[in-house]
């Protein structure tokens, strides 16, 4: 996945779904991916959720179940 000019290599998307009970769900990436993203990986201010429609930057990182979403802010 190719990063965006000036977006220090984040890429964008959107929250295609999020399950706050479980804490992990998946991001529509600009270029038509989906990304398996938890909680952890969310920075805003100590949020613990994401909601569907809500437009991201992350970063990705591999883990031993594939690419996902690390550092993820929400878009203001």
């Amino acid at each position: 996945m190719p990063s965006l000019p000036g977006s220090n290599g984040q890429q964008r998307g959107e929250v295609k779904w999020f399950n706050p009970n479980k804490g992990f769900g998946f991001i529509l990436t600009d270029s038509g991916e989906e990304l398996f993203v938890h909680f952890k990986a969310v920075q805003n201010g100590g949020r613990r959720s994401l909601r569907t429609g809500t437009k991201v930057r992350f970063d990705t990182r591999m883990s031993d179940r594939g690419e996902q979403a690390d550092n993820v802010y929400i878009e203001q």
